[in-house]
């Protein structure tokens, strides 16, 4: 049997997922125009077009360049969409990303265009051996790019939300959500438990290795919180009350002005807020977004329980399917859980990420991958939250219990809520 042969049973599908997540990418973007492409509204966003330019480049570097048939196209795009990979070379510096009036978007997209074609290619010649050598890689860019598929939502998000005319990303009616039950407390008995990822697909190494920890006996609410209870947060002077916030917290809300979760206004009475349909009325049943690690603590302080644990979560999500208001729905708005749902907890897969009480830390044993991917996910272990369960854009093929988000405590931008927690003498 040659190692053409043994190639193709692994080439094929994993090429086949490759046309997919990228043809999905360049859907996302194509509400954009050139114009919003190009807009860095904060350090923390990036432009459409370098996430275009961005996610080819890795494919180019980490997986391309390791052919020695294969020529860069466009080699002055080695440092414009370098993010943060040091051992790769330079990089153009992030707040600046907005400078970049250059290449034009079309150029940008031609590029994309030009490394699909090479990488199908690749696998399409690729022996056995070559093959395996590159399904890692290629898998790690695959979940890297559906990363930023949610990424370039967000920061469009507030592109758009910093816009006085608040344009629309979609021109669609938002669906209205269904009354949300009272929240039900759900008990988790205290063991060893077995925590990180298992299974033969995919995981991202800080999701590694797979190990015990004791998790104390503790109670999970049913769903998430809803924008409706968070406005009663707001009504008892939640922002106003400096013994219900964090030392850090409480410099950020007064230095910030934070009254209300980031894109809420308020308009002769009523609460407004920005979403992905341009502005709309606060959904009281919906989940809460857009609130920060410091809101999510703040507001479980005042309801006098926690946030759950990172460990806590993942026990409760490894029992349920991987379902909900993910990417598929093609909602681009959280809701509330649905009657037919009857897995509980509720809302454990998408709606809204869900801010835990634990640091982003390395797990016992951990070790990062070598060379430049090494970079990915370690060298981020610093003064960060975990956040879990994806949110209403992420693929329900790249979420699982074991799966790591993790952002500083005062974002703000991302799809994130709040799912409380408590514990049982």
């Amino acid at each position: 049997m040659s190692e053409q042969t043994v190639a193709a049973p692994l080439a094929g599908p994993l090429l086949q997922q490759y046309r997919r997540v990228r043809s999905e990418t360049e859907a996302f973007a194509s509400p954009i125009t050139a114009e919003d492409a190009q807009v860095q509204s904060m350090n923390d966003v990036s432009p459409a077009k370098w996430h275009l330019g961005h996610t080819s480049w890795f494919f180019e570097t980490f997986l391309l360049r390791n052919d020695r048939e294969y020529r860069s196209p466009r080699e002055e795009f080695k440092i414009l969409f370098n993010s943060y990979y040091n051992a790769v070379g330079e990089k153009h510096p992030r707040p600046r990303r907005g400078l970049l009036t250059r290449p034009p978007l079309d150029e940008v997209l031609d590029y994309r265009h030009e490394v699909d074609a090479h990488v199908g290619r690749f696998f399409e010649r690729a022996s056995g051996a070559e093959v395996a050598r590159a399904a890692p890689v290629a898998r790690v860019g695959l979940h890297h790019e559906q990363q930023h598929q949610e990424l370039m939502l967000t920061d469009i998000l507030h592109v758009y939300g910093s816009n006085p005319l608040r344009p629309a990303y979609c021109e669609q009616t938002p669906r209205k959500a269904e009354t949300a039950h009272d929240i039900e407390w759900h008990r988790y008995s205290e063991g060893l438990q077995r925590v990180g990822f298992q299974g033969s697909d995919f995981g991202f190494d800080n999701e590694y290795p797979r190990h015990r920890h004791f998790v104390h006996a503790f109670e999970l609410a049913s769903r998430v919180v809803t924008a409706g209870e968070f406005m009663e947060f707001i009504a008892d002077g939640g922002y106003e009350r400096s013994e219900l916030w964090l030392s850090d917290a409480w410099v950020q809300v007064q230095e910030d002005g934070w009254r209300a979760p980031l894109y809420w206004e308020r308009r002769q009475g009523t609460w407004w807020r920005m979403t992905l349909y341009g502005m709309q009325p606060v959904d009281a049943n919906a989940p809460v977004c857009h609130v920060s690690y410091y809101e999510a603590e703040a507001y479980a302080r005042w309801c006098g329980v926690r946030l759950p644990t990172e460990a806590e979560w993942e026990v409760a999500a490894s029992e349920l399917a991987i379902e909900g208001n993910l990417q598929e729905s093609e909602f681009l708005t959280p809701m509330s859980p649905s009657d037919h749902e009857t897995n509980m907890p509720r809302q454990m897969y998408g709606d809204v990420w869900e801010w835990t009480q634990s640091a982003y830390l390395p797990y016992p044993g951990y070790r990062a991958l070598e060379g430049a991917l090494g970079e990915y996910n370690g060298k981020f272990m610093c003064n960060q939250m975990v956040l879990r369960g994806g949110s209403f854009v992420t693929p329900s093929d790249h979420i699982r219990p074991s799966y790591r988000n993790f952002f500083y405590p005062d974002a703000r931008w991302q799809f994130t809520g709040i799912r409380l927690a408590r514990d049982l003498s």
